[in-house]
């Protein structure tokens, strides 16, 4: 299969039926979660998602010894032109002067690597989950779905998809087995990132399975301790 082209339509099917089994771990409560002291990071959801969706996401960088922040943002119905200044207002709560992890999930991987690109002094790294942040921007079975929800073309955003690395280090998460976006997407160009990791697993695995989310904390600890100082 070309891994360039968008999955099937039907797969979007056997994606929300992943969710149902796991409804259960969405529930908890929404504030900062592990050690006070931990290294801060905020986690952004997808697409249609809130940060009930990212609840498992969270735990487990907060089990990796992270302080884990949602993006308090509510529903992401997509791009807006001041997504980056509100986000950006998130990183200075969350930071308090200190530099910040930034993780996306899905969508939440573009306004992630955009924001590390509009205050780099802000982000420490950035790490994207199953985001379509290279190749076409309609490498996905959802860009109708966004077009209609967010009110603008998917290829005339409100803020930019630059697919360029951001001037951090940036780590992309991807899967063949992804229902949504085109692996390619998610993987990128060499150039693109720093480094790009192959998880076996679904879109939504990356933010609501206990397998492949400590997968991905533990991947990124081990690129964090290569890039930066070690959390």
């Amino acid at each position: 299969m070309d891994d360039t082209k968008a999955p099937p339509n039907y797969r979007r099917l056997t994606e929300g039926l992943s969710l149902a089994p796991r409804l259960w771990s969405s529930f908890g409560h929404l504030g900062p979660r592990g050690p006070i002291d931990g290294p801060p990071a905020l986690v952004i959801p997808g697409f249609v998602a809130t940060d009930r969706t990212t609840m498992e996401l969270r735990r487990a960088f907060a089990e990796g010894g992270f302080r884990t922040h949602p993006w308090a943002l509510g529903l992401n119905r997509g791009a807006r032109s001041d997504t980056l200044v509100s986000l950006e207002r998130r990183l200075e709560q969350i930071g308090d002067g200190e530099q910040v992890l930034v993780v996306g999930w899905s969508l939440g991987g573009l306004f992630a690597r955009e924001l590390a690109r509009h205050r780099p002094d802000l982000v420490s790294a950035v790490v994207t989950l199953g985001s379509p942040f290279s190749g076409d921007v309609r490498g996905n079975n959802v860009w109708r779905f966004y077009e209609w929800v967010a009110g603008h073309p998917v290829d005339n955003p409100p803020i930019p998809r630059i697919t360029d690395k951001p001037p951090v280090p940036t780590l992309a998460f991807w899967s063949r087995r992804d229902g949504i976006v085109a692996p390619a997407c998610a993987r990128g160009e060499p150039h693109e990132s720093d480094l790009a990791i192959e998880l076996t697993c679904n879109h939504m695995a990356f933010s609501v399975s206990r397998a492949a989310t400590r997968q991905v904390v533990q991947q990124t600890k081990s690129f964090l301790t290569a890039n930066l100082r070690s959390p």
